[in-house]
């Protein structure tokens, strides 16, 4: 099994992110429905850094933890 070492600066920039493309273009990555997210995980996340954002954004939308990433963001957690 993989050793899985912990990259705060992911988490950084995932509260940073935003969607490159699409209807959502512009919006934090944090901010996109989670019906929306759930249906690219159904299709397939992209390849390379945005689609192991939007994992990452996956599980933590479905865990109820979108708060944790929005106070990366400082006060009004919005970016």
């Amino acid at each position: 099994m993989e050793e899985l070492t912990p990259d705060p600066g992911f988490l950084l920039e995932l509260a940073a992110a935003r969607m490159p493309y699409g209807k959502y273009r512009d919006r934090l990555l944090i901010d996109l429905p989670e019906p929306y997210v759930v249906w690219l995980r159904q299709k397939g996340f992209p390849a390379g850094k945005l689609g192991r954002q939007l994992e990452t954004l996956y599980v933590i939308k479905a865990n109820g933890l979108e708060h944790l990433v929005r106070r990366l963001n400082g006060p009004g957690g919005t970016g």
